[in-house]
């Protein structure tokens, strides 16, 4: 189980250190802010999404290696998905997160299966996803997980 454990560790890491789809997205058709005042974690998620398919998704921000991972993750999952598929991922996850239990096959997703046992990093690991979530209702304000 260690093993697991450690691949889990180094996946984190990994997208820690080289984020997919970090950048600025021009043409964004929706874009929110989010802030977790507890770790100072800062993303802004941007989206370009035409005919119920997000197009394109990519995070800009800084936070903590959870923060990044997480974002790095689902933006390179959501990229090409059906709206209404990643509104059921964004509610998936968030079980993931606040349970650890799965719902499902969750693929990369499952890395982040451990930070229910710590309530403070659920907000770490969720926080892109609420994000996603703002931009794609349209919310104006920026999104706090407290």
């Amino acid at each position: 189980m260690d093993v697991f454990k450690d691949l889990y560790q180094q996946l984190i890491i990994d997208h820690n250190q080289n984020p997919h789809n970090f950048r600025e997205l021009e043409d964004a058709s929706h874009s929110a802010e989010g802030h977790n005042p507890l770790c100072g974690d800062e993303i802004t998620v941007s989206l370009i999404a035409k005919d119920g398919i997000i197009k394109d998704i990519t995070f800009i921000g800084s936070g903590c290696a959870i923060s990044k991972a997480s974002a790095s993750i689902m933006t390179s999952i959501l990229k090409n998905m059906k709206v209404e598929d990643a509104n059921a991922l964004f509610e998936n996850f968030h079980t993931l997160a606040t349970t650890g239990e799965s719902p499902g096959d969750m693929g990369k997703l499952s890395v982040l299966a451990g930070v229910h046992k710590y309530p403070a990093r659920v907000k770490c690991a969720t926080l892109a996803w609420h994000t996603f979530y703002g931009a794609l209702t349209n919310t104006k304000e920026k999104i706090i997980t407290e």
